[in-house]
């Protein structure tokens, strides 16, 4: 998401006449974009904020003075304590104010201080086309809808993103055309709530009933009715380009109707791969999280979704040591771990957050190192699985999305598998299995069949066989 607000922040910086520079040095102006998830990301941005009070201090007096913006979540969160502690912040906007960042710039180059943390019912920057980050890559984001209404006790999101509201499905589908056209060959369909999208801007759709929820599943609010909905935009996404692979993030595991399995399983560009946010193997933890499900109805949406995609990658979201958690729930969510085998894990420790029902009604009372304890057990538990899981790949064929070369090996390309596995092969010549053609080196944006040779928890190895396209070697 903190990408994708970079990229909405650059087009309308752009927009109004700013250059951008990769060199602190050379900066008039920096903006770091924040989360306030977990106690540790607002943490890395107040030693970021020392580091840029040193570069104020040093910079010549023949410069107009540096300005620095906190934008995001954490802007939304803390706005009095950043204004006020060491008056080192010029610029603060929540993630509903980036259009009025140029008014907001053009205040602090007066010398004063400038806010606007405004939440929005209606804000999704659905006008404006982002500007990459990183130009000429293989994979985008593009966010659907903003904010959350489902009120899990833990977080924080509904209070600094604010209520859901999605994007008329044109602006997406002209966004998704645009990154076709520039060769973009994966795209990830973003929200905090991503399968709850719902499109009010048709109004012959208003009055259409609300999907069903997985079965077992309820939520703090109302059904809602009227819209295009999730299943509606990813069948159109799709049909855009045969040789674009799609996959989104993040869904709830209530919102998985049929007819949304049914597509992923049918389309060959659809990823079958799928991330279920458990949080808890325990059902009186995630009643206390307000998670609206059993642990028995997470196992049978997890069964119900392997019967409906054969061969799906399923990854996940745990929080140890929530409020009241005991040895038992403790277990009871290694047990998920170890009966689910998931491919990719997301495990952090319970960081209480201001503003949300856990704070006002529970007691943050499991003590650190027991936090840390069960977060490394469930750390290695999922590894263990991960592990087991990836090795059944071993001897497979995996059509591999080339991203460029490995971190640690200039002989050697990166990608990832349909199911979002990193597979590390090395960069040779190949041959061109759909064309027909000379053999080359495989580029970015390139597929590839690769020979998986061996498997960690995190990676698979292989020996790349030829290189091909997305619609003539669908997995």
């Amino acid at each position: 998401m903190n990408v994708s607000d970079t990229e909405i922040v650059w087009a309308i910086l752009q927009k109004n006449g700013y250059a951008r520079t990769k060199e602190l040095g050379e900066a008039d102006v920096v903006l770091l974009v924040t989360c306030s998830v977990r106690e540790k990301a607002e943490q890395a941005i107040w030693n970021r904020l020392q580091h840029l009070k040193a570069l104020k201090a040093r910079r010549p007096q023949a410069r107009a003075p540096l300005r620095v913006g906190i934008l995001g979540c954490m802007a939304e969160r803390l706005k009095e304590e950043i204004l006020h502690r060491e008056k080192l912040v010029d610029v603060v906007a929540g993630p509903d104010a980036y259009r009025d960042l140029p008014r907001l710039l053009a205040v602090a180059e007066s010398g004063q201080q400038a806010a606007n943390v405004l939440l929005s019912l209606d804000e999704t920057y659905a006008d404006i086309l982002p500007v990459q980050t990183s130009a000429g890559g293989t994979t985008a984001f593009v966010s659907i809808m903003r904010g959350c209404d489902n009120m899990c006790s833990y977080c924080i999101v509904p209070f600094t993103r604010g209520r859901e509201r999605s994007r008329p499905i044109a602006s997406i589908l002209q966004e998704v055309r645009m990154l076709s056209d520039q060769g973009v060959k994966e795209v990830t369909l973003l929200g905090q709530n991503v399968n709850s999208f719902r499109d009010l801007s048709e109004v012959h759709f208003q009055s259409v009933a609300a999907p069903g929820l997985s079965r077992g599943f309820s939520t703090v609010y109302k059904a809602k009715p009227g819209g295009l909905r999730f299943s509606h935009l990813l069948d159109q996404v799709s049909r855009i380009d045969p040789e674009m692979r799609i996959r989104f993030t993040s869904p709830h595991p209530k919102d998985f109707p049929d007819e949304v399995l049914q597509l992923i399983q049918e389309r060959h560009n659809i990823c079958k791969q799928l991330h279920l946010p458990a949080q808890s193997g325990s059902t009186r933890v995630l009643e206390a999280m307000r998670r609206g499900y059993t642990r028995e109805a997470y196992l049978e949406l997890v069964h119900h979704v392997r019967d409906s995609i054969p061969g799906v990658s399923l990854s996940s979201d745990f929080i140890a040591g929530f409020c009241g958690e005991t040895e038992e729930d403790h277990l009871q969510t290694v047990s998920l771990l170890r009966e689910v085998r998931y491919n990719v894990g997301f495990l952090f420790a319970y960081s209480m957050r201001q503003k949300t029902r856990a704070h006002h009604r529970l007691q943050d009372d499991v003590p650190a190192d027991v936090k840390k304890r069960r977060l490394e057990q469930l750390i290695a538990t999922f590894r263990e699985e991960a592990a087991r899981a990836n090795a059944a790949l071993v001897g497979q064929a995996q059509l591999v999305l080339v991203e460029g070369p490995s971190k640690r090996s200039a002989s050697e390309l990166c990608g990832r598998n349909d199911g979002n596995i990193k597979v590390i092969f090395p960069d040779a010549e190949l041959e061109d299995a759909a064309e027909h053609g000379a053999p080359g080196r495989a580029q970015p944006g390139d597929y590839v069949v690769v020979k998986v040779t061996s498997a960690s928890s995190q990676t698979l190895r292989g020996v790349p066989l030829y290189r091909t396209t997305l619609s003539t070697c669908s997995p």
